[in-house]
């Protein structure tokens, strides 16, 4: 095995572990018994656990898991920084907003851990696509894919669409 081999595996493994323990968050949370709009996080988890990682594998289908990856990164972060603002402003008894607040009752920490997951599958993805030359430029335009800024203007865009759709039909 190769030293690129053994990161890639070990890469992959960071990406089912933070997949599964985000999934074991959620689970608790969003019982899939007690609402049926509780099956979205639920297979959502089950495709970041399974399908995710298996697109990562092969050279070939490993843009569809980046993708998909990140696509399941900024819908995640959304939905859920959506429910902790929500929560926030509708309790019965609203409290100030501090940095414990924030930290602690929200779900940022969920969020960052959903972000560890999108880092590693762009560490994976930039593995295979650019190599292990630690020396090689880095190219392209900072907002096309497969560079950070396409998902910056992506997670700006789908957060805007949500908001629009939100204040029209919620």
């Amino acid at each position: 095995m190769t030293q690129k081999q053994n990161l890639q595996r070990l890469l992959l493994a960071g990406m089912v572990v933070c997949a599964a323990g985000g999934f074991g968050l959620h689970y608790r949370i969003h019982d899939i018994a007690k609402l049926s709009a509780n099956y979205i996080p639920f297979f959502s988890g089950l495709a970041s656990i399974f399908v995710i990682p298996a697109l990562f594998m092969s050279r070939k289908t490993i843009s569809y898991g980046y993708v998909l990856n990140g696509l399941t990164v900024i819908l995640g972060t959304v939905i859920m920084a959506h429910f902790s603002i929500a929560h926030l402003m509708h309790q019965h008894e609203p409290q100030p907003v501090t940095l414990y607040v924030i930290v602690f009752g929200t779900t940022l920490p969920d969020i960052l851990i959903l972000w560890a997951k999108f880092f590693i599958g762009k560490a994976l993805f930039d593995l295979e696509m650019f190599g292990g030359d630690l020396k090689a430029a880095r190219g392209g335009l900072w907002y096309r894919y497969p560079n950070m800024g396409w998902w910056m203007v992506h997670l700006a865009a789908i957060t805007l669409v949500y908001t629009i759709g939100h204040m029209i039909w919620g």
